[in-house]
């Protein structure tokens, strides 16, 4: 694929990634009535859980559009890895492979966040497997966003990069905080995922808006 094309096609993938995640959140949140979703003190996870009742944890859950979140999941995780590998010739060498290692890691993760639910029964395999596939998926698309901010070879300015490195940051910071009380547990949750969705959305919109005007510089590592 040319270049031309690869490069706008990558960054409006991950603006569509970011916007469609938001968007499906918002509408599956609303149609939880009974009780009430709060953004402050449930996880996003239970906007897939697909059975009503009292979640082992003690939240209350039932999610009617079950189904729109978890596809929101997976769809977010396909979006997101082919977004950065349409992005990834910007660098080569050991960069170049890092970034896409993240980048697939982090869509595995998701796909399997949106297979497998959380549970109302107590810890189980498919609760593993979707926790697991959280983690991974949170933890690898915050280090893309600091790793990106490190290079120079996008053609963006200091600010950006500096942008990129804190947003990653401050993504794994928050997340580490999500167990420190339930009634905040959606808040640092949220702080760990919407970090890269704002990446995203601001890295997609940047490359439209002035992508690179010379040939990528190359970021080179060891063979």
């Amino acid at each position: 694929m040319p270049r031309s094309i690869r490069l706008p096609l990558g960054a409006a993938v991950l603006v569509v990634n970011a916007v469609q995640w938001v968007v499906c959140e918002a509408i599956t949140a609303a149609a939880w009535t009974e009780p009430p979703y709060s953004y402050a003190s449930n996880y996003i996870s239970d906007l897939g859980v697909p059975v009503c009742g009292t979640q082992f944890q003690g939240r209350d859950i039932c999610s009617p559009d079950h189904a729109l979140m978890n596809a929101s999941f997976m769809a977010e995780g396909v979006l997101f890895a082919l977004g950065v590998v349409l992005l990834a010739r910007l660098v080569t060498g050991r960069t170049r492979r890092v970034v896409l290692a993240l980048a697939l890691a982090h869509g595995v993760g998701m796909v399997l966040v949106g297979l497998f639910h959380g549970s109302r029964d107590g810890v189980s395999i498919g609760l593993a497997i979707h926790g697991g596939g959280a983690a991974v998926g949170i933890l690898c698309a915050n280090a893309l966003a600091i790793v990106v901010g490190s290079l120079r070879s996008l053609g963006l300015s200091s600010a950006y990069r500096v942008f990129s490195i804190t947003v990653g940051t401050l993504g794994l910071v928050s997340e580490a905080f999500v167990g420190a009380s339930a009634g905040t547990a959606g808040v640092f949750e949220r702080g760990g995922v919407y970090s890269w969705l704002l990446w995203s959305s601001v890295t997609g919109v940047l490359l439209l808006a002035g992508r690179p005007r010379r040939p990528a510089v190359a970021e080179r590592g060891a063979a």
